[in-house]
């Protein structure tokens, strides 16, 4: 049984042509991705070219021949143009163009416009070539997460694959001859995969596409703009999975406040774009000073916070001081100005399973308000056991930490034995919020 070639051309102009519309309708209602009107433009001149070969009659063979397949290369090139596009790299005009101008080239050859052997050879080569070409530019962007990314990439390499299988086949025929039964017999059916081709690959596109625009307001809802870290929303909900790990994974958890040191006089001296770059400055300095595993956000304003799955207070103790150290030697020039940016934290760990973000929070909150009213620059550890707050940083002659009941103070001198001693014990505080 074989298929109906002119009833097939007319199905695909249509499919290819519904494809570019949907595709471009798509970038009509998300603009931030160019990608889907170059991939609706290219589904759009591919029907074209169909439709050229589909009114050759009219038209000398060669001149359709030369317009419908020159049209093809084109959208091959449109689309591997688009994968470029979208991730973010520069189209390259010449080469999506080149397949079309090689092919006319060629035509000016004498005799290969005669031969389908040559014809069909070099078709081949340069649909296979922009179909796996395409394929390595979406397998390029892999770091950017999409789950829809894979298929694609598979879909384009195997049928960049099957775009090579007419070669060896017409060049094992005996004759020029026998391309007209290979024609007769193979041609409907490799036109209906390429037709089943296009439309899952144009579905593909959408879902990549629809993909990464989740993706970007997903980001857009949970982190803040200007220190592209979590925004206090993301974080609370962060901290609360942490929290409802406690009885399963027997650890404690810890929660710091950080407040940035006189940020008003910070901004009324140097400037806002400087405050915003103190801001910047010290969320990459906590992100690179704690662990991997450790969450760090922005509540808002100079006012941030981060949260410490499998640590106790001692532990929290440790990691603030790598923090305050570092973001005292980050900040103390912005930008060629003697900025002198250091951080006031607060402090507070839980073992409790049933544990509540907010009031762990809160905990944390008011022992960051004993350290500024301490004197600033400085670590004040609270918990819930006890009324209590602990200075644990410089400076040396900042008067002493008032915490209600069972208050301490350790001199500046005590503090490095306090962390060593921290660093050899791991057993969890006792600490519950």
């Amino acid at each position: 049984m074989s298929l109906d070639v002119p009833t097939l051309f007319i199905v695909s102009i249509f499919v290819t042509t519904i494809l570019g519309l949907f595709l471009l309708f798509a970038w009509v209602q998300d603009r931030s991705i160019r990608a889907l009107a170059w991939w609706g433009a290219a589904y759009l001149i591919g029907g074209i070219s169909v439709g050229i070969y589909t009114v050759q009659d009219s038209l000398s063979s060669a001149l359709s021949m030369a317009i419908g397949n020159a049209l093809l290369f084109v959208a091959c090139g449109v689309i591997w143009s688009g994968a470029r596009l979208f991730h973010g790299r520069e189209v390259r005009p010449i080469g999506m163009f080149a397949g079309a101008m090689v092919w006319l080239v060629a035509l000016t050859i004498p005799g290969f416009a005669a031969s389908a052997t040559g014809r069909i050879v070099l078709s081949s080569a340069a649909i296979s070539a922009y179909t796996i070409m395409t394929a390595f530019e979406i397998w390029g962007g892999r770091r950017e997460w999409l789950l829809s990314r894979w298929p694609a990439f598979a879909v384009l390499v195997l049928q960049g694959i099957v775009f090579l299988s007419p070669i060896p086949i017409v060049l094992l025929a005996p004759a020029e001859a026998t391309l007209a039964e290979f024609a007769g017999n193979w041609f409907g059916i490799f036109a209906l995969e390429t037709l089943l081709y296009a439309i899952a690959t144009a579905f593909i596109i959408l879902t990549m596409a629809k993909e990464r625009s989740e993706r970007i307001h997903r980001t857009a809802a949970t982190i803040d703009p200007l220190t592209e870290i979590f925004n206090r929303r993301a974080l609370m909900d962060a901290g609360r999975r942490v929290l409802g790990r406690i009885a399963w994974d027997k650890e404690p958890a810890a929660v710091l406040m950080f407040d940035l040191d006189h940020f008003k006089k910070i901004n009324d001296r140097f400037g806002h774009a400087v405050g915003d770059r103190a801001l910047q400055t010290f969320a990459r300095t906590a992100a690179a000073k704690l662990r991997a595993t450790d969450i760090v956000g922005r509540l808002g304003g100079e006012e941030f916070a981060a949260v410490l799955p499998a640590t106790n207070l001692q532990a929290a103790a440790i990691a603030a001081e790598r923090v305050r150290e570092a973001f005292e030697v980050a900040a103390k020039d912005i930008d060629g100005l003697p900025v002198g940016g250091t951080v006031s934290i607060g402090a507070a760990a839980t073992d409790n399973p049933d544990a509540d973000m907010d009031k762990l929070l809160a905990l944390a909150d008011q022992a960051l308000y004993a350290a500024k009213a301490s004197g600033r620059n400085r670590i004040v550890l609270s918990g819930s056991s006890e009324e209590r707050a602990v200075a644990v940083s410089e400076p040396q002659s900042a008067p002493p930490v008032s915490g209600g009941r069972g208050s301490a103070t350790l001199a500046p001198n005590e503090l490095t034995t306090a962390i060593s001693a921290a660093r050899a014990s791991r057993k969890p505080a006792a600490e519950a919020a």
